[in-house]
């Protein structure tokens, strides 16, 4: 794939970071996340979330990031604006409700599709609970509103950790066809095959054509 497509959403350069007293998770670490779902690979604590975190700027180590060019230093709210990575799980949203979650969301990424949100509310069977609170759905309905409003985002580079936690089937199979739909050699508008999502994904992911993998040690 030549032109725009397979220039880098996000550069990483010369990343470190080690939380305190401990050896170094990430010691001047680089890659490039090109559009598409891209699998973070790893064993367990080789620092797959705590990579998620310090891509989305939530922990701050050392190194350089630029989504679409843009260096996070130089203006951290444009480039958090760009990048969808929140934990539904944060006791912060128990009192939303699916659709002020949206909302919320919508804040903080103007550009969400509500009409794709509304999509993929119905398509995990949620429209019934859309005005419930969080903190009294199940752990997987929980999982499928905060997957619904990353889905409908439209930003540049999507984080999802572990997105099939408590899924039924049908839901996971939504997601996974969502998911195969954002991949530059689908049939996916130019928009969203611009779009990169790296994934942390312990099952179900061997059905999405994926851009790469990236390995931790």
């Amino acid at each position: 794939m030549q032109g725009a497509l397979s220039d880098p959403v996000l550069q990483v350069r010369h990343l470190s970071f080690a939380h305190p007293g401990q050896a170094a998770l990430f010691d001047d670490w680089s890659a490039d996340l090109h559009p598409g779902v891209t699998l973070l690979d790893g064993e367990m604590a080789s620092g797959k979330t705590t990579l998620l975190r310090l891509l989305a700027a939530d922990l701050q180590g050392r190194g350089e990031l630029r989504l679409r060019g843009r260096r996070c230093e130089d203006d951290p709210a444009a480039y958090r604006q760009q990048l969808c990575f929140f934990d539904v799980r944060d006791p912060g949203c128990d009192a939303l409700t699916p659709v002020g979650l949206m909302q919320a969301l919508r804040q903080r990424h103007p550009l969400l599709d509500e009409q794709g949100w509304q999509h993929h509310l119905a398509a995990f069977d949620l429209l019934p609970h859309r005005d419930k609170p969080l903190y009294a759905l199940s752990t997987g309905s929980r999982q499928k509103a905060g997957l619904a409003v990353a889905l409908s985002a439209e930003c540049a580079l999507t984080l999802l950790d572990e997105p099939t936690r408590g899924l039924d089937a049908a839901s996971a199979d939504h997601l996974m066809r969502s998911l195969t739909a954002l991949a530059p050699t689908s049939t996916a508008s130019a928009g969203a095959a611009r779009r990169a999502l790296l994934v942390v994904c312990s099952a179900g992911l061997d059905r999405v054509t994926l851009t790469g993998t990236l390995r931790l040690p």
